[in-house]
């Protein structure tokens, strides 16, 4: 079951709550090796769009080896790097139990027919989007149907 999170709106002469469905996200499978090394050119500026459009906490930083990120949400840890690796080449898979909740934090809108996809792979279906994050890496989203 989704998480709800309530905001209120101002409006003149009172105020009226609004209910936004939040996903939770389940899981991160890397594309690659390690979804704790992400690989990034820049992980201060990478970190604003986890945090701000992704939904990501950051909770831990480090400088050596390498400057490095572990972000957090829900259940789910991913870490950035500059390990001089490839962003285009890297990314997540990310389950997530409302897909339709994830598209509208996400993208800031409702998804419209189209916008998500349905992928068939090793006998399972899943309702799936993509995301390119401005530093390259791209992250696919995805609900399992049951």
């Amino acid at each position: 079951m989704a998480a709800q999170s309530q905001f209120v709106l101002g409006m003149a002469g009172g105020t009226r709550k609004k209910e936004m469905t939040k996903a939770k996200f389940k899981f991160a499978a890397p594309y690659a090796d390690d979804a704790l090394n992400l690989p990034v050119a820049d992980v201060d500026a990478a970190v604003p769009f986890y945090e701000n459009t992704m939904g990501f906490q950051v909770v831990s930083r480090g400088e050596t080896p390498q400057k490095t990120v572990i972000l957090a949400r829900d259940d789910v840890q991913i870490g950035l790097a500059e390990n001089g690796g490839d962003p285009g080449q890297e990314g997540c898979y990310f389950e997530v139990d409302n897909i339709e909740a994830a598209f509208a934090e996400i993208k800031g809108k409702t998804p419209e027919t189209g916008d998500i996809k349905i992928n068939t792979h090793g006998g399972s279906t899943q309702r799936v989007f993509f995301v390119v994050a401005p530093d390259g890496l791209c992250y696919m989203l995805g609900e399992p149907q049951r």
